[in-house]
């Protein structure tokens, strides 16, 4: 499945809509730090890799724009966890 992520920066949100489902990736700036602050993909999407691609593309606008990145939301700090080519991106 390709998932088409937008970014609304002035909503400090990564979205993209899956059988009719807005799934987000919402995220503060507070200096050069991105603060990932809540992931949500509706329980019967989820399993299919939504909120990673929602965490990667927010993880990938980080690295392109030299911010540091502070997982708040539980999803978004396994996801860095589990993958230590992100870690580099920790605050």
């Amino acid at each position: 499945m390709t998932i088409a992520i937008e970014h609304l920066a002035q909503r400090g949100r990564f979205q993209t809509i899956v059988e009719g489902a807005t799934c987000v990736a919402d995220y503060r700036l507070q200096g050069g730090v991105m603060l990932i602050t809540h992931t949500e993909v509706a329980p019967r999407l989820q399993g299919r890799g939504i909120a990673a691609a929602l965490v990667q593309a927010a993880l990938a606008h980080a690295r392109e724009n030299g911010l540091k990145v502070n997982p708040l939301c539980s999803y978004a700090r396994t996801y860095v966890q589990r993958h230590p080519d992100t870690q580099a991106l920790l605050a």
